[in-house]
């Protein structure tokens, strides 16, 4: 099936939803690619944008399915890259990573393939590759791609140990028998458990029954326990003040799960 190329208004559009996307005006970019889809629909240039979309939309599968039928988009580089992103997204780390060499392939000085190809391999357990692409993503982009935070083990748990002495009395009360686990990062078949998958950048979790929904001829024991990924926290900060933030606000979003609370019930528990 052959398809017109875009008009230079078109591509005008085009590009003014990538800046909302940079911009983070995701609702935006939505309205605005449904309305160029609405005229141009299955466009191959046009699936590339509503992929890119969907991904900042935490709809990976989506993206997929978008992506479907662009193999012939005016940016091969792009097609491969958000394919790979949304496999990835997806825990299917080897199809992630086939999609983003390939997009290597076409683009080898993109800093975002460099990324994304570090992230993968970190979880894949090739720690040397997984240096080498950080590196080149710092290298071409060093401010969107700063290199890691770096942090002893024993820093990074005494800044766990204080987020957590930092609670409530009553929040750590609920605590005292639930193990708040350091990981490096989330493992395979943790993040395959759900449906959909949950996605390899995860910065914590909590795993089990939440507290309200035990009921008294539960038998005792822990109810679960709260699981937090080292590696995948000092990637998103650039210092030891984010860092500590970063790790206080993940801390209380998995305990806020461990209680079930829900938003309102955040800010009274004192974790809002």
């Amino acid at each position: 099936m052959g398809y017109e190329t875009l008009s230079e208004t078109e591509w005008e559009r085009v590009n003014q939803i990538w800046d909302l996307l940079d911009e983070g005006e995701v609702d935006r970019a939505r309205l605005e690619i449904d309305q160029l889809q609405s005229r141009r629909h299955g466009h191959p240039d046009l699936r590339i944008v509503e992929a890119a979309v969907c991904l900042e939309e935490d709809e990976p599968g989506r993206a997929l399915e978008t992506l479907h039928g662009a193999e012939r988009s005016a940016d091969p580089a792009l097609f491969f890259h958000l394919r790979a992103a949304a496999h990835y997204q997806l825990a299917a780390l080897e199809s992630a990573r086939d999609d983003a060499e390939r997009a290597m392939a076409v683009r080898p000085d993109q800093p975002d393939t460099h990324d994304l190809l570090a992230r993968i391999y970190a979880h894949l357990g090739n720690a040397d590759l997984a240096a080498e692409h950080a590196e080149a993503a710092s290298e071409i982009d060093p401010e969107s791609f700063p290199e890691p935070l770096e942090l002893s083990d024993e820093e990074f748990d005494a800044l766990v140990e204080k987020s957590l002495i930092e609670l409530p009395e009553k929040v750590r009360e609920q605590l005292a028998e639930v193990p708040v686990l350091i990981e490096p990062l989330p493992r395979l078949e943790v993040l395959t458990a759900e449906r959909p998958p949950l996605s390899p950048d995860l910065l914590g979790l909590f795993v089990g029954r939440d507290l309200m929904s035990r009921g008294q001829t539960d038998v005792p024991g822990a109810p679960g326990t709260i699981h937090l990924f080292r590696r995948n926290l000092l990637r998103v900060c650039t210092d030891r003040e984010e860092l500590a933030r970063e790790v206080r606000i993940t801390v209380q979003h998995e305990v806020g799960h461990l209680l079930g609370l829900d938003e309102d019930d955040l800010e009274q528990w004192g974790l809002a």
